[in-house]
């Protein structure tokens, strides 16, 4: 029988009475009382009221009676005063990307000052070079350009914090082709500061194509970045995925501006694929290792570290080694059968003192690492070891790390392309 029930018609006049009282209470407000003088009427007038209701009467205070916002906004501070809530929470979005510190709003609102800076200040200052490229001008579209390059925190956090997740729902092209954009605005930023520090006169007309240049592709990107990928990206990640985004945030950095207070949801989005969040979110499968940045198998994390172009050692805490690293060409032969074995056992007797030593300072905390080089034919080899600690510092062993440095210590000038 609900279905027959008109509960909006039942309701309607309490929620008469409330916004009557409302508008009583925002005149009183208007004409000179204080907050602390209306706190009872208000009390009265919104009952027990969630803060979502007192939202929506707000809403209609000012869509259906025409009250102006800023009389509203003052009422707000009424219903703090009373609930001890944060207004914050009253008027909290229900969309999470819509909230301060999610990455999207952060993405916006770093827009918004992007914004601000190329279509106002650098246009403006555009406008007075373009008049008279004299010192002051020029300095003032360094400053401005020295500003703009910000802008590599916003493009890194979408590269390196959003693009990896959209790849992993199978999203290559867009992020392939922005990240290249992104690319070449940076470039044209840096081209912009190197033609206008040695500024003479010459060039005017260059820097001008180029300043506007900048400011169109700034724009372009962002108009793409709020129409393309962002409502795309909201499509596909997880709430849990844009809680990481937010929180590795803070790595990177931020352009211009900075969210307000770190993104808490109100509740975690349950995921679909409950087989996938099992592999990136909870007990790392049979056969894989999760660490706190990632997800290896055992075979990969064998793979990699055969990879490094270095030897690696670990023994533990008892000086037992526990491991090494075989890859191609190992400079100091080891062979499985020291694993298990202690450490003094795998040295020859004259070179015993030193090994001891060491461990001792490591342990005692006397040191943290120690670095020995010595050459080998045509090989020059720098031998580090370092103390392996945990968290709070304790002793977890020590890691040898061994490479030839030959052809490091050869290298001159620069190399900045591919080699054929």
């Amino acid at each position: 029988m609900s279905e027959l029930i008109n509960n909006r018609e039942v309701d309607v006049p309490e929620q008469t009475r409330r916004q009557a009282m409302l508008k009583e209470i925002i005149k009183e407000l208007h004409a000179g009382k204080s907050v602390e003088e209306v706190k009872a009427r208000f009390a009265e007038a919104v009952g027990d009221v969630t803060v979502a209701e007192i939202s929506a009467m707000e809403h209609s205070l000012m869509t259906e009676e025409g009250i102006p916002v800023s009389e509203v906004q003052r009422l707000c501070s009424v219903h703090t005063a009373i609930f001890k809530g944060s207004i914050e929470e009253i008027h909290r979005s229900s969309k999470p990307e819509e909230q301060p510190g999610h990455p999207v709003h952060t993405f916006k609102l770093e827009n918004r000052e992007i914004e601000r800076l190329v279509n106002f200040r650098l246009e403006l200052h555009m406008g007075k070079f373009h008049n008279n490229d004299s010192k002051e001008n020029v300095f003032k579209l360094l400053e401005d350009l020295s500003l703009l390059l910000d802008l590599d925190k916003h493009y890194s956090r979408k590269e390196n914090l959003l693009f990896p997740y959209l790849e992993k729902y199978g999203i290559f092209g867009p992020t392939k082709v922005m990240w290249g954009v992104d690319d070449g605005i940076r470039s044209m930023i840096k081209e912009a500061k190197a033609l206008l520090g040695p500024y003479n006169g010459d060039n005017k007309v260059e820097i001008g194509a180029l300043l506007a240049h900048i400011i169109q592709e700034v724009n372009e990107m962002i108009f793409k970045e709020e129409n393309i990928l962002l409502p795309m990206a909201l499509d596909k990640l997880t709430e849990d995925e844009w809680v990481k985004i937010a929180r590795e945030s803070d790595e990177i950095g931020f352009c211009l501006t900075s969210p307000e207070h770190e993104w808490v949801p109100e509740r975690a989005a349950e995921p679909e694929d409950t087989v996938q969040q099992n592999d990136e979110e909870g007990t790392a499968p049979q056969g894989f290792i999760r660490f706190e940045t990632g997800l290896l198998s055992l075979h990969q994390l064998e793979t990699v570290l055969n990879h490094l172009p270095v030897d690696l050692t670990f023994i533990d805490e008892n000086d037992i080694v526990r491991y090494f690293s075989h890859g191609k060409e190992r400079i100091f032969a080891r062979t499985k059968a020291v694993i298990g074995r202690t450490v003094q056992n795998c040295h020859p007797p004259q070179s015993m003192h030193v090994v001891e030593k060491l461990l001792e300072d490591f342990k005692a905390g006397r040191k943290d690492n120690e670095d020995f080089w010595i050459a080998m034919k045509d090989k020059f080899i720098y031998i580090r070891y370092f103390a392996v600690r945990d968290e709070a510092g304790k002793y977890m062993g020590t890691l040898e790390f061994t490479q030839n440095i030959a052809p490091i210590r050869a290298l001159e000038g620069q190399k900045r392309i591919l080699s054929e």
